[in-house]
């Protein structure tokens, strides 16, 4: 800290040392940021391993008041579940309709998905985390070495993302008449109601996978169909407390069963079909 402060001081130009200033200070609160959630983590097991306030208020040399305020300020643990900075969310892109790679056509994302990634920056931005959104092209070429990265996109439209996917011992997607999800562990195969009775419900997975460079890990959501990547999202809004507590920043997977209103595409129901499968490494 130290460093800095002196490479920031001794910057000849005033608008150039102003700048890096500010950078400094931004990288400097996000550090509290996440510091502030570390402590209230923290307090929380304490109190979960049976301690009282008072003697966590002892142990830390602070007022038992002081320990309430500590342990409801700063964003809450499962931050931590998406990242530590700024998260990137990957959205899978096709080509324009009715254009072809030689036609110069726009790289466009679903309805679906730009609603998912509203709904995550909405998710986010009450944890005091920010959010921006990429095209992944219909290439599907992807840099999965990043930190604070989540993908929406089908192992079908990306071919990385499909061999990062065969990583995965106990749940996988496959394709016979249609596309669908098979817990390999169970010997449960899970098809989308829409393929199945024209229903309105999906099926979709949500898991932390490895990233390339063995560096790290990304957060990654796709469904059957693209509605099934709604019903995973929908079950992070309404249950990402719970699941932090079970998986922490650990590698996992699972499935996720959705209902929605056919009309308005909004997710109406969103419930875990499968165990939390963990893999460790």
């Amino acid at each position: 800290m130290h460093d800095d402060m002196k490479r920031v001081s001794e910057i000849a130009t005033p608008v150039d040392r102003a700048k890096a200033a500010i950078d400094l200070m931004a990288t400097y609160q996000g550090w509290v940021l996440e510091l502030s959630r570390i402590r209230r983590e923290a307090i929380e097991e304490a109190q979960g391993s049976g301690m009282t306030q008072a003697e966590i208020a002892k142990s830390l040399g602070v007022s038992r008041g002081r320990v309430g305020q500590l342990a409801s300020a700063g964003p809450p643990p499962e931050r931590a579940f998406f990242g530590t900075d700024s998260v990137t969310v990957s959205l899978g892109g096709k080509y324009e309709a009715g254009k072809g790679p030689d036609e110069n056509p726009s790289e466009v994302v679903t309805r679906e998905d730009l609603d998912n990634f509203e709904h995550l920056r909405k998710l986010l931005s009450g944890m005091k985390l920010d959010t921006a959104y990429e095209v992944i092209p219909p290439t599907g070429m992807i840099n999965l070495n990043r930190d604070n990265h989540v993908v929406i996109c089908g192992p079908r439209l990306s071919p990385i993302i499909a061999q990062v996917l065969e990583g995965d011992d106990n749940l996988r997607f496959a394709k016979d008449q249609a596309w669908h999800l098979v817990d390999q562990a169970a010997g449960t195969t899970y098809r989308s109601p829409m393929d199945e009775d024209g229903s309105a419900g999906d099926v979709g997975y949500l898991g932390r996978l490895p990233r390339l460079d063995g560096r790290g890990t990304f957060l990654y959501i796709a469904g059957i169909h693209a509605i099934g990547a709604n019903g995973v999202v929908h079950y992070l809004e309404n249950n990402l407390a719970e699941l932090y507590k079970e998986v922490r920043t650990r590698r996992f997977s699972t499935l996720i069963s959705c209902r929605y209103n056919p009309k308005t595409l909004d997710v109406l129901e969103s419930r875990r079909v499968t165990p939390l499968y963990r893999q460790e490494g």
